[in-house]
């Protein structure tokens, strides 16, 4: 089955105000809602109320960082859900960046492959139920073991965007998240990763026929997002380092308005979908067809009502 899906909480929408909508999703051709963690809600508790409200979708998190919960609640949170979800939850874990991590956690930031590998280690032994005793490279857990492991165990993907964090991923995870990509980077991508895991993405979607605007708020995105390091390296990987080059310089010279405006037309509509909304459609489809697994829209706000623009993005 092909997958569609949506990231939820929608943008400037109540949490509990998403349940008729939620309740339409899947006659409107979505199979999947993934939530996200910044500074808004958790990555979880969206799911919960998913779960109840439509219980035949697929649910995941994209992502949980690895550093800002304990190993042992990451394991109990993902239990919860897949326990509300049996089969149909996906554990989506990523390094996240310092910014969250340690700036808003106060929590260090060090040795992200590492944590994310010993965390996928983990994970992989406490949901299927194992007494957890192991000194990893990053942390250590003593007789940890859940009281009600999920039947089946999640899947669990790593949030991945250069070789070495996608080869993790293809040895020891279930697939990948990735985000911030054209439908022409994913054969790249899929090089590193391999033909057969999961690969999924949020594409940041713009329902809208006025191109300036919708341009005008990619470049703002595009550059809060791709001047942070690791964003930087995976466009480098890409092959955008020379046309970032400007907004790159620009940025670290402090003037944020020149970073924008050395942002290429093509860039943004490389990395932006936006026109009328079976235009995106259509262009969410080539990602599909260039390898994606699992496309998960990112309804970017236009002023319109973002339910609306769910329904009209939806493929019933």
């Amino acid at each position: 089955m092909d997958r569609w899906g949506l990231t939820l909480p929608l943008t400037g929408v109540p949490l509990p105000a998403h349940r008729d909508l939620v309740r339409s999703l899947p006659d409107l051709g979505y199979t999947d809602v993934w939530s996200a963690e910044t500074a808004g809600t958790d990555a979880f508790t969206p799911l919960a109320l998913v779960a109840e409200w439509a219980p035949g979708m697929r649910l995941g998190t994209a992502i949980a960082p690895v550093y800002t919960r304990g190993a042992g609640l990451l394991a109990m949170q993902a239990a919860t859900i897949a326990e509300l979800a049996p089969g149909r939850f996906v554990l989506g874990i990523g390094t996240s960046t310092p910014t969250i991590v340690t700036n808003w956690n106060a929590l260090p930031f060090e040795a992200p492959f590492a944590r994310s590998r010993d965390t996928l280690r983990f994970l992989r032994a406490a949901l299927r139920g194992d007494k957890v005793t192991d000194k990893y490279e990053t942390f250590a857990v003593s007789k940890f073991r859940l009281e009600r492991p999920p039947t089946p165990p999640p899947q669990v993907v790593l949030a991945a965007l250069r070789p070495g964090m996608l080869r993790l991923a293809a040895r020891e995870a279930d697939g990948a998240i990735t985000n911030w990509l054209a439908p022409s980077d994913v054969p790249t991508v899929r090089s590193a990763l391999g033909d057969e895991p999961e690969l999924v993405a949020r594409i940041f979607v713009c329902p809208t026929t006025d191109a300036a605007a919708a341009r005008g708020l990619g470049r703002l995105l595009i550059s809060s997002y791709l001047t942070v390091p690791v964003y930087a390296a995976f466009h480098e990987w890409l092959g955008r380092g020379e046309a970032l080059r400007g907004m790159h310089e620009a940025w670290a010279a402090g003037d944020r308005q020149a970073a924008n405006a050395a942002i290429p037309d093509e860039v943004v509509d490389e990395l932006i979908v936006h026109g009328p909304p079976e235009k995106c459609r259509e262009r969410v489809a080539e990602y599909v067809e260039q390898g994606l697994t699992t496309p998960v829209i990112s309804i970017l706000p236009t002023g319109d009502d973002p339910s609306e623009m769910v329904r009209a993005l939806g493929r019933a």
